[in-house]
């Protein structure tokens, strides 16, 4: 975690469009990192929005159990543009999947309370 700085954790229930009205209200607060989640509905996807002052926002929809759905143009663009190179591919894959905000993210995700993060110095 970053010296001085604080975690908080917000369950939300609302109607469908909730996220984007949330992650649009903190998108102006650029130096928090922030993820925010809506399930899917009866016709309607669900989606995450991820943001962190170094990489901005990044969205994806989400299927009903979380998963990030890639629009097939999407992976038809990743595959365009990286030709025969599977490096290319790797890395507009892990882009389409926001695999950078998630690295960024993911220690945060796991220091709440009843999950302390333990910093590990030496291992072997």
């Amino acid at each position: 975690m970053l010296r001085g700085s604080h975690r908080a954790e917000f369950y939300w229930e609302g109607a469908q469009g909730t996220g984007a009205r949330i992650a649009s209200a903190l998108r102006g607060w650029e130096h928090l990192r922030y993820e925010v989640t809506e399930d899917p509905g009866p016709g309607s996807d669900g989606g995450r929005w991820m943001h962190t002052p170094d990489l901005g926002v990044f969205y994806a929809q989400t299927d009903s159990s979380g998963n990030v759905v890639i629009p097939e143009d999407r992976l038809r663009y990743a595959m365009e543009l990286a030709g025969s190179n599977t490096l290319e591919l790797h890395r507009e894959l892990r882009l389409a999947l926001g695999q950078a905000w998630d690295d960024e993210l993911e220690v945060f995700r796991h220091a709440s309370d009843d999950n302390q993060v333990i910093w590990l110095h030496k291992v072997g």
